[in-house]
């Protein structure tokens, strides 16, 4: 049985499908994360440089385990098209087990 309290949810945004799609890959195929749902285009409204901003991202749900925050975000930061990404990790209170021992077992070990 794993720790669910290590299980994380990793927020993320990318300007477009494509990169939305390569980043999910790259970090699934690297077993940084389980799995990365990309939610549909909506939009961010933010101040960037001091200036107003209204544009179509699309979010990334990004499931993995705290082990291995570190590892991805650095992969993160070298893949997103952004100069600062959104990045922010939410650690999981509950979760259905056999879902959490999935994810822990998807993920590779640290």
């Amino acid at each position: 049985m794993f720790d669910r309290s290590q299980a994380l949810i990793v927020f993320s945004t990318a300007p477009d499908s494509e990169s939305a799609d390569s980043l999910a890959r790259v970090l699934v195929e690297e077993q940084l994360a389980a799995c990365v749902h990309v939610m549909p285009v909506g939009h961010s409204y933010y101040v960037w440089e001091g200036k107003m901003n209204r544009d179509q991202e699309l979010g990334l749900i990004i499931k993995t385990h705290a082990d291995q925050y570190k590892a991805l975000q650095a992969r993160l930061l070298v893949l997103h098209p952004y100069d600062v990404p959104e990045i922010l990790a939410i650690p999981v209170s509950h979760g259905l087990p056999a879902y959490l021992n999935w994810l822990f077992e998807s993920v590779k070990s640290s």
